[in-house]
């Protein structure tokens, strides 16, 4: 091959070289875009400026419901890290829209009742407590469709009080709101997972529910199959799960799982 071969040959290289690293750069630059549930929300936003040091990039965090974020994921919304339940990361696992081997438990919260701080708080200790309890209230909040809402379905199904409860039950879209109703004092109880009660200034913890009633709410990091930032993103991972990240995460009401645990 004689020299002007070689010199066009790398002339026309140049422009896709050029372009490539450009695009490494950008990625680079890049914020990074997670989704998480409001159970995760308390310790994700304590650590996010430790795991953002170690990464060097800031990170741009929408916080929701688990079932909200799936069906953004599905209809095609970019993101690269999302932290939501169990069950919701396995399917987007199956539909493509994680990475295989990607799916990290991070923490664990119970469900419990909250009031209004500086009120008398009721007692949750037994079935019989919790059903008087509800029966007694003037209003009742508890999200709509969130990962807490199944057990406390099934919980009013049990006591037999789901049509008494159904009548004064104010159903929020968010952890957020259902908390603000009870700062506000506009709704009397309402149930979430432990770690969304504890967050909010103005609401207290009454309790966890029976154990006849409990069920752990695990969240879980997923990774994006699309994502151009997986080494970032299991930096993030590993720092969530980290022994430095353990007592930030009990601190606000959740069980850590793993290595940090």
């Amino acid at each position: 091959m004689n020299s002007r071969v070689r010199t066009a040959l790398l002339a026309s290289c140049i422009p896709a070289l050029t372009l490539l690293a450009a695009q490494n750069v950008a990625a680079q630059n890049s914020e990074i875009r997670i989704f998480c549930s409001n159970g995760f929300r308390p310790a994700l936003e304590k650590l996010r400026p430790e795991y953002e040091r170690a990464i060097g990039r800031k990170t741009n965090i929408q916080f929701g419901a688990s079932a909200n974020f799936k069906r953004s994921i599905e209809s095609g919304e970019p993101f690269d890290l999302a932290i939501l339940t169990p069950q919701i990361v396995a399917d987007l696992i199956k539909d493509g829209k994680m990475a295989a081997g990607t799916a990290v438990d991070l923490a664990s919260s119970g469900i419990g009742m909250a009031v209004r701080a500086g009120s008398p708080k009721p007692d949750v200790s037994t079935a019989q407590a919790v059903k008087q309890t509800m029966l007694k209230a003037k209003s009742i909040g508890y999200v709509k469709v969130g990962a807490g809402t199944p057990p406390v379905v099934n919980m009013l199904n049990q006591l037999g009080i789901s049509e008494d409860v159904q009548r004064k039950t104010v159903f929020q879209p968010g952890a957020e709101q259902s908390m603000a109703s009870i700062a506000e004092g506009k709704t009397d109880i309402a149930f979430a997972l432990i770690s969304e009660i504890l967050a909010v200034p103005g609401v207290q913890l009454a309790g966890p529910l029976p154990p006849e009633f409990q069920k752990r709410i695990i969240l879980t990091a997923g990774i994006a199959s699309s994502t151009k930032n997986r080494e970032a993103v299991n930096q993030i991972i590993q720092s969530l799960t980290s022994a430095s990240a353990a007592p930030t995460i009990k601190a606000v009401g959740l069980d850590p799982i793993g290595k940090g645990k």
